[in-house]
């Protein structure tokens, strides 16, 4: 019933491509929105 996701991704290599995007994007944005939280206490 369920495939996994390597069986998915082996009848769909597109798919791998827009995974491989979407992780690579989402690493990147992570850090970026940790540091804009953070907040200057000051001296």
């Amino acid at each position: 019933m369920h495939e996994s996701v390597a069986d998915y991704l082996a009848e769909n290599p597109k798919m791998t491509g827009v995974l491989f995007t979407a992780l690579l994007l989402l690493s990147q944005a992570a850090p970026a929105a940790a540091n804009a939280v953070v907040t200057d206490p000051g001296p």
